[in-house]
């Protein structure tokens, strides 16, 4: 590993950076651990792959502690920018070759740049605040999403719809697995998100009075008659079997996406940006 103080890379100044030229360095195996689950726990850090989601990480004061680039993958010159503004914010960087960044990348095309960066864990403490600050609070909670892809795909949802906050009931999948990062495009870090059990997540939600609505094909409410404009957390479960029972008991109300053709219900994610935009357009344009 080769240090270079005071140089630039490839045109653009930067205080330091460091070289890595082989696939048995200690840091590019640490890397690799981290692509599971148990090593992400162990060390408190997970992997954060592609322009998009670091910009919007560095953009969302996520703590990265370091960044891994490979130039000859860069697809346009925006990357130069982005590594500097990583590396002002206290990042060590590392420049390492092609065959080094394909063995530590989960892309079929990697665009150059990984980081690791240090696990978050938001309290409810935080969440209190922000449905204090709200005078109606659109919340998401969803219980036991298996598929990263999924889990993914919704935070896009709620961060384009503007969702207050993200509660994460008895997780199935890790929140911080790389392909709900990837599939988020980032947007893991710009929505606040917190992850509970589904007991304390009812307890918190009757105490701060916000009706909890739930998705299901037995209702006879449609989704179109229900008010989303009141405080309101709306919920969705697991791709096999839908919401558990304590769910399904404890919610105020029950309503279902109406089916047409043969199939009798929907993909998770896309329920989910089914309601949301209801929501959204009854508080916002109705």
């Amino acid at each position: 590993m080769l240090c270079h103080p005071d140089t630039t890379l490839y045109g653009k100044k930067m205080k330091k950076y460091f070289e890595i030229t082989s696939v048995k360095n200690e840091k590019i195996k640490k890397i690799i651990k981290l692509k599971n689950k148990n090593k992400r726990d162990k060390y408190s850090q997970f992997l954060i792959e592609g322009y998009r989601e670091l910009l919007r990480a560095s953009q969302s004061n996520i703590k990265i502690d370091s960044l891994y680039f490979c130039k000859n993958f860069f697809l346009k010159n925006n990357e130069y920018k982005l590594i500097e503004n990583i590396q002002a914010k206290g990042s060590i960087i590392y420049d390492v070759d092609e065959e080094i960044f394909q063995k530590i990348s989960y892309r079929d095309r990697p665009d150059g740049l990984i980081a690791v960066a240090t696990s978050f864990n938001n309290d409810f403490n935080k969440l209190e605040k922000i449905i204090d600050s709200k005078k109606n609070p659109l919340l998401v909670v969803l219980e036991g999403i298996e598929k990263p892809g999924n889990l993914g795909t919704i935070l896009r949802t709620c961060d384009a719809v503007g969702v207050d906050a993200i509660i994460v009931a008895d997780p199935k999948t890790d929140i911080f697995n790389p392909n709900v990062v990837r599939a988020s495009i980032g947007t893991l870090f710009t929505v606040p998100i917190f992850v509970e059990k589904s007991e304390i997540i009812i307890s918190f939600l009757k105490k701060k009075n916000i009706e909890i609505i739930s998705t299901s094909p037995s209702s006879n409410i449609n989704y179109l008659d229900e008010n989303f404009k009141k405080a309101v957390a709306i919920t969705f479960g697991t791709e096999q079997t839908g919401l558990s029972d304590i769910w399904m008991k404890k919610s105020t109300k029950l309503v279902k996406i109406p089916m047409f053709g043969d199939i009798d219900s929907l993909n998770v994610a896309t329920s989910t940006t089914v309601l949301l935009y209801e929501a959204i357009r009854q508080r916002k344009f109705s």
